[in-house]
């Protein structure tokens, strides 16, 4: 209220808003090969990240259901973990490349083993990311989608990774980390 915005609000959420995937939405996800994803724990502790797959590896379930597979990646599973302590998660899917627009899904999470999944949604791709098998899926209930306005959203062009010898480069696990201070040791 104190910013003036609650009757652009009602109308965005009363025009906007929808507690189900239109056709449009679905379509649209089938078509994202990458969705950004927020989770918090119990404590409400944040944690924002990225996954990537083949054109619909997010799984439209139904119009108001979802799931993507799991991997071990790092082995960490933050976003897993914060699904057992609190379901709340939003996903954000963004083109990039073609229609320049956004796509916000938030619901309520939980973790599902493959075969389990498997067993009620039998046409889900064995190999969803080719030569990766998924260690548990994320299943998700759809409480709201909405767009996500496509006025700052950059134009960029897939291109293959470079061939050949790659850059040199920390591993992934010390790109950020600082360099370990060797100790002031006094001559003597």
């Amino acid at each position: 209220m104190h910013l003036g915005t609650v009757e652009r609000a009602d109308a965005f959420y009363g025009r906007q808003v929808h507690p189900y995937l239109t056709t449009a939405m679905r379509d649209f996800i089938s078509r994202q090969s990458m969705v950004f994803l927020s989770t918090a724990d119990s404590g409400g502790h944040c944690d924002a990240t990225f996954r990537a797959g083949p054109p619909g590896f997010v799984a439209v379930l139904d119009d108001r259901t979802l799931a993507y597979p799991e991997y071990r990646g790092n082995g960490v599973l933050a976003s897993a973990g914060n699904i057992t302590e609190n379901p709340h998660i939003g996903l954000l899917f963004m083109d990039f490349t073609h229609e320049h627009i956004g796509l916000h899904v938030n619901g309520s999470a939980q973790l599902v083993g493959d075969q389990e999944l498997r067993t009620t949604h039998p046409w889900i791709p064995a190999d969803p990311a080719p030569g990766r098998h998924p260690v548990l899926w994320t299943l998700i209930t759809l409480h709201e989608a909405y767009v996500h306005c496509s006025k700052h959203i950059p134009h960029l062009e897939p291109a293959p990774r470079p061939s050949g010898t790659p850059r040199a480069r920390p591993k992934d696990t010390d790109y950020f980390t600082e360099p370990t201070p060797t100790p002031n040791v006094p001559a003597g």
